[in-house]
């Protein structure tokens, strides 16, 4: 029973109860929304800072025997099945320092490609453009001649090519030249003159009489000794006792590199493109040879203009070992060739790899741990 006094209403009390409780609720109301706004405020921004697969990737690589897990990975789908909806495009280039500038410019955000370059790269940029994030391809190199060239002192005065300047083959050639006692500069001069050269126009060039010999990639030395009278004078494996490695006569000639800043803002990407990079690697491992010199040369059709011909394509396939190890191990002396060639400078290479996401993909496959050997992160 409600008590009534004179001069008020039992309507109004309600009313003012009813009223005290909502102003409480929209108080209360306020403060939940504006928690949740908060949360969904912050949930954004970490959603908005966190990587992102992308949309794109832009790959480049080289027409080169060498670079058969690039030519597999695309010429089989293995790369554009494994990186889903990031769209693949692709850029074929003769030599690496030519990668390296589009890579840095933008052009591209991965590349196969020589360590020189990479380690190049990694020096002018103190650190900031490149990581090498898997190896490719090992061995595969040789310094070919004139038959009338029987040793290193036949070289005096002598005209020989490498692919480009700063280039893995050229620190190579110049690196041996040095420990047999020759002086050469970047400018061509010296005892032995060196002329950085299209490996297309090398062959010509040597055919014609006008150069005495090359340091060559596959499979240009090949095609040098089968189609052009060529002999070897220095088959690099031969030069690498395992130091570093452990596994004598295996040296870099190709790695996977990324940009530094696409790997940072896209690890998801960068993982799923070394899926494929696997994928084909262990398929050059495993395929029947017909099978692989025919998938071999359809890519090499397609990104060099030709196919090779069989007794070409098979002599660089035993010179070469496909491996996702980069053999970091390596890079001191690489790095110590180059700067004794003049094409690059003392540095420290702490930070040049990247092996994180390789070995998840290992792991996953049952292969064991690659080291950087203390170059970066594994």
């Amino acid at each position: 029973m409600t008590r009534i006094v004179a001069g008020d209403s039992a309507v109004p009390k309600r009313k003012r109860a009813i009223e005290a409780a909502l102003a409480i609720g929209l108080v209360l109301l306020i403060a939940v929304g504006a928690i949740v706004a908060s949360n969904i405020s912050r949930n954004t921004e970490a959603q908005a800072a966190e990587p992102t697969p992308a949309a794109a990737l832009k790959l480049g690589y080289f027409g080169n025997v060498t670079h058969a897990p690039a030519l597999v990975g695309i010429r089989k789908g293995f790369l554009a099945e494994a990186l889903g909806n990031t769209a693949l495009s692709t850029e074929s280039f003769n030599a690496g320092p030519a990668a390296i500038e589009a890579l840095n410019a933008g052009a591209i955000d991965a590349a196969y490609i020589g360590p020189n370059p990479a380690i190049n790269s990694f020096v002018k940029s103190s650190g900031e453009s490149v990581k090498v994030i898997a190896g490719a391809a090992a061995g595969g190199a040789q310094l070919v001649v004139k038959p009338g060239i029987n040793s290193a002192a036949d070289l005096k005065g002598k005209t020989l090519a490498s692919p480009q300047l700063g280039g893995t083959q050229d620190v190579a050639l110049r690196a041996w030249l040095a420990d047999q006692g020759y002086k050469t500069s970047v400018d061509g001069s010296g005892d032995v003159n060196i002329n950085p050269t299209d490996n297309a126009q090398t062959l010509k060039l040597f055919q014609d009489g006008k150069l005495d010999g090359a340091w060559l990639p596959e499979p240009w030395a090949s095609r040098l000794v089968l189609q052009a009278g060529a002999k070897v004078l220095v088959d690099e494996k031969d030069l690498w006792d395992g130091s570093g490695t452990g596994k004598p006569g295996e040296f870099p000639t190709t790695v996977l590199i990324v940009n530094r800043t696409f790997a940072a803002n896209h690890p998801e990407t960068v993982k799923a493109l070394l899926v494929g990079h696997a994928k084909s690697v262990a398929w050059l491992n495993e395929a029947p040879e017909q099978e692989k010199a025919a998938v071999i040369n359809a890519g090499l059709q397609e990104s060099a203009g030709a196919a090779l011909a069989d007794d070409v394509l098979a002599r660089s396939l035993a010179n070469i070992t496909f491996t996702l190890d980069p053999l970091a191990g390596s890079y001191p002396r690489l790095l110590e060739d180059g700067v004794n060639a003049g094409t690059t400078k003392q540095a420290d290479l702490n930070g040049l790899f990247d092996l994180r996401a390789l070995n998840e993909v290992s792991a996953a496959n049952g292969t064991s741990k690659i080291s950087a050997a203390g170059l970066g992160q594994d």
